[in-house]
């Protein structure tokens, strides 16, 4: 599938409230066409020189929406997952076997409430990784784009300047992620009867639906397809996506996309 087609695709699959946040590609692309369309341009000259500020002007620009979108997302992660593991000590605190107020019932049904929005959570954090991963590679693309059909030297020194930006820097995400696993691992995987992983592996199936689920499981489809080895591998590109050996992933990896999506 070609890039252009893979990031509409994913647009289409992420939160609503994401979908203006991601690589204006298209449009990018058009502006690539128009240059290489006229007439040869020496470099140095005025012309190539005014071409190529506005090309790199549009790439800051989406660098700049990234940015701030990347990292009021990240803020709000970091204060949602206080809050959660907040829930879970007062839960225990009130109703579990020491506490104030112990009773099975309640203690079921709010870790149950919980347990719920730590998923989501969870859903919400890979997609932004996914979100960092596909426009990273985006601007890759375009940038390679713009060197072969317009004979600059763009790609290296602007991905040089990408791989500093907030964006690209997905380790307190990644590691929040990892917290919500072992979360999930440490204080649910007790209550967990098997009737529950089934259902749970019944819905990865499905063939229709909505919800972050859904989404996060295309999330990691998209991932997994563009960080694999190629032919076309370079240092441009990002590393081979190692996931979690988690009973989702696991069910992801045994469906194939058109089963799922």
């Amino acid at each position: 599938m070609k890039f252009g087609k893979r990031l509409n695709q994913q647009v289409q699959e992420t939160l609503p409230g994401w979908r203006d946040k991601f690589l204006s590609y298209k449009n990018l692309k058009k502006l690539v066409k128009l240059i290489s369309s006229t007439p040869p341009l020496l470099n140095g000259s005025l012309e190539y020189v005014k071409a190529e500020a506005e090309f790199v002007y549009l790439l800051n620009n989406e660098i700049d929406k990234f940015n701030a979108f990347f990292m009021e997302q990240e803020e709000d992660f970091v204060i949602k997952h206080k809050e959660l593991q907040q829930r879970i000590q007062r839960v225990i605190a009130i109703y579990g076997a020491n506490g104030s107020q112990p009773s099975v019932t309640e203690y079921k049904e709010e870790m149950g409430k919980i347990k719920k929005d730590i998923v989501n959570f969870h859903g919400e954090m890979v997609l932004l990784v996914n979100y960092s991963n596909i426009n990273y590679t985006g601007l890759a693309k375009i940038l390679k784009k713009y060197d072969k059909r317009t004979g600059g030297l763009l790609r290296l020194p602007f991905i040089q300047k990408v791989l500093k930006q907030p964006f690209f820097t997905t380790e307190l995400v990644s590691k929040l992620v990892k917290e919500c696993e072992n979360t999930i691992d440490s204080v649910f995987a007790v209550q967990e009867i098997e009737e529950e992983k089934k259902e749970r592996r019944e819905a990865i199936t499905v063939t229709s639906g909505e919800g972050i689920f859904r989404n996060t499981v295309a999330a990691l489809l998209t991932m997994q397809e563009i960080r694999s080895g190629s032919s076309t591998y370079s240092q441009f590109s990002l590393p081979p996506l190692n996931l979690p050996d988690s009973e989702v992933v696991q069910s992801v990896q045994l469906n194939s996309p058109i089963a799922i999506l």
